[in-house]
């Protein structure tokens, strides 16, 4: 077989530009162990939630500290959550070039997708270590679409509407498990587990026609059966939301 010539290389391969849809990772410390430990709190019930999915961590606010960052071992940690870091902006010379070292790339500091809207979740995940406060704020693009499931979920079964709603016809068993990064709708019992605003939408709401789940969370503020419902919610028609850091129970009159 003779090599493509100049003449027809074209029609074997091109060069187009690409707008990609990636999440920035907002880093606000340099000490791993911290950043880990806020990482389990707010994600360790879902450690598969970001499914391999790319990000650029944003050093914005590391640049003006002039923090040394151990990328080889933030890459490590990411990698625990199933997050890809694949580059780098708003650092400092040297913080880029440790990157660099580590695979990532540069992205130009005024890098944003074009192809869909983000928003900010202003959720700060706080942890104290040798009294040093750490923030990890999530970026999670805006609900795009609606997931709905018609069939029953049975015990160790998981949904997850990614970077949506999820509405679900049928009931939840104990056991089962129904995800969103938006919010959660039940039009029958639910008695798994709910999570919703996953990535760390604060608006998210669960709903359901029989509310009996056995842990519920929005945005990373959770309650289980360890704590029992309220009475004039349990095994009835109900909305949970998120007053600040409290989860609010309310009845819904049908």
């Amino acid at each position: 077989m003779s090599a493509a010539t100049n003449g027809n290389a074209s029609a074997l391969f091109d060069f187009k530009s690409a707008t990609l849809p990636l999440e920035a990772f907002l880093l606000r410390t340099g000490n791993l162990t911290s950043l880990a430990q806020a990482l389990e709190e707010r994600f360790g019930a879902t450690p598969d939630l970001f499914n391999g999915e790319p990000v650029v961590i944003d050093l914005t606010h590391l640049a003006s500290l002039d923090v040394a960052v151990n990328f080889p071992a933030l890459i490590e940690l990411l990698a625990r959550y199933k997050i890809k870091p694949i580059a780098v902006r708003g650092g400092t010379v040297s913080q880029t070039y440790a990157a660099q070292q580590a695979g990532l790339i540069e992205a130009p500091d005024g890098h944003a997708p074009a192809a869909r809207v983000e928003t900010v979740v202003q959720e700060v995940v706080r942890e104290v270590i040798r009294e040093v406060p750490v923030e990890v704020p999530v970026y999670v693009p805006m609900a795009a679409s609606t997931m709905i499931l018609d069939k029953p979920l049975r015990s160790g079964q998981q949904v997850y509407a990614k970077g949506g709603d999820l509405i679900v016809m049928a009931v939840v068993n104990h056991g089962a498990e129904v995800i969103a990064d938006g919010s959660i709708h039940v039009y029958a019992p639910l008695r798994g587990k709910a999570i919703a605003g996953a990535k760390g939408n604060t608006d998210a709401r669960i709903f359901s026609t029989c509310m009996e789940p056995e842990l519920v969370s929005i945005a990373g503020t959770y309650r289980t059966t360890d704590t029992p419902l309220p009475p004039n919610v349990v095994g009835k028609p109900a909305q949970i939301r998120l007053d600040g850091d409290r989860l609010v129970f309310d009845p819904i009159e049908l």
